[in-house]
């Protein structure tokens, strides 16, 4: 399965190369990307809807709590947006500090296989569908982690010309254990290299690190130097 995937992303190269050349030429990728987005998420919607009905009986049968896990994130032009997806951890998660560990024990059963797959992403397709997030795009942020809106750098801040996205281009280079200013210098290369060709190689990409089951730990402290507010925020982004 997983030659057979590269071996897909290798022979999509040139035709993907050459669809970014035409789009540029036209500026017609922007549109073109939310067209993309919206058919990509009802259509994953429609098929994977079995496995989000087992997923979230799964999770309301093994614990106490929301089967979906709401949270506020920073979206296109730093707007606030209601942040979904499956929850993976018990109530008060959050008390046991802000990193995950290995086996750690706030992570449920089942929480711990929809990690490891990313099934626990796929409510954000609904986030898809109504505007907050496109498919590919720099992962959207908490309001106070790594740090407030208005401590960003002018170049950070251009991170944020684009819809967040469900996997980017930082995701693909190391996931959940990239520090943070590196993390915005690979969100502020994809805003400014953004096309069919980068898009393909990101969700190629990132289906065979979900495979491989591939960084999809953090367990280490990726920010330095964080607002006072970023602990307790950070400790929810882990549920």
């Amino acid at each position: 399965m997983l030659e057979i995937l590269s071996r897909a992303a290798a022979a999509a190269r040139p035709l993907a190369a050459k669809a970014a050349e035409l789009a540029e030429e036209f500026d017609v990728y922007p549109k073109a990307k939310r067209a993309f987005d919206i058919a990509g998420a009802a259509g994953g919607l429609l098929v994977l809807a079995p496995l989000m009905g087992v997923t979230a009986a799964l999770i309301r049968l093994e614990s106490e709590g929301p089967v979906i896990y709401r949270a506020t994130r920073l979206g296109k032009g730093g707007r606030e947006f209601v942040f979904l997806k499956f929850r993976s951890m018990f109530l008060g998660a959050e008390k046991g500090g802000v990193y995950e560990r290995k086996n750690d024990p706030r992570v449920t059963k089942v929480g711990r296989f929809i990690r490891a797959t990313s099934i626990d992403e796929l409510p954000q397709l609904v986030n898809i569908l109504k505007g907050d997030m496109s498919i590919i795009g720099p992962r959207p942020v908490l309001p106070h982690h790594p740090w407030p809106l208005d401590q960003y750098s002018p170049e950070e801040r251009r991170r944020f010309d684009v819809r967040p996205g469900l996997t980017g281009w930082a995701q693909i280079h190391g996931r959940k254990d990239v520090e943070w200013h590196r993390r915005l210098q690979y969100d502020v290369y994809y805003v400014d290299h953004m096309g069919f060709a980068l898009d393909a190689q990101i969700f190629l990409t990132t289906i065979l690190q979900v495979l491989r089951r591939q960084d999809n730990l953090n367990v280490e402290q990726t920010v330095q130097n964080a607002s006072p507010n970023a602990a307790s925020d950070a400790s929810a982004a882990a549920v």
